[in-house]
């Protein structure tokens, strides 16, 4: 094969194959994204995506929700009279305790996409730590506007 050929294959181009024709050569535009300390490939507005993502659970989220459950249980059972003295008694700055804690008042149905990683692939901690409503229909999306 002295010349060169062409394929079309979908939207993304055609393939070259080089003069010696041991080489095909396929133009993919693909974007990477940095999320949790993982690369991610982002497929084109779309696109569908080559491979499934499977679910990955969130530490960051799910120690925080587990945080905020653990503190309520404190504070509820006596142990400790107010945000002030949980916050002393585990060295941590109180405004960061209360905005921990209102991770209580999230939604069953978020809080278990969490637990299960099926949240929303750019939700973060931060997202969570932010005012949001209290009606649990309203706050999937409220949190996933913020961004």
């Amino acid at each position: 094969m002295t010349s060169q050929q062409n394929l079309v294959i979908g939207q993304f181009g055609r393939p070259t194959l080089s003069k010696d024709g041991r080489t095909i050569s396929v133009h993919i535009p693909i974007s990477m994204r940095h999320q949790g300390g993982r690369k991610q490939v982002v497929t084109p507005a779309g696109g569908t995506p080559w491979i499934p993502i499977p679910p990955r659970v969130n530490n960051t989220l799910v120690k925080a929700i587990v945080r905020a459950h653990r503190w309520r249980d404190m504070l509820e059972s006596g142990n400790y009279a107010t945000v002030r003295d949980l916050a002393k008694a585990e060295a941590i700055n109180e405004s960061y305790l209360g905005r921990v804690l209102r991770l209580t008042l999230l939604s069953p149905t978020l809080i278990e996409a969490i637990l299960e990683g099926r949240q929303p692939a750019t939700l973060e901690l931060d997202d969570l730590l932010r005012q949001f409503p209290v009606e649990w229909d309203r706050q999937l999306g409220s949190l996933t506007e913020a961004e």
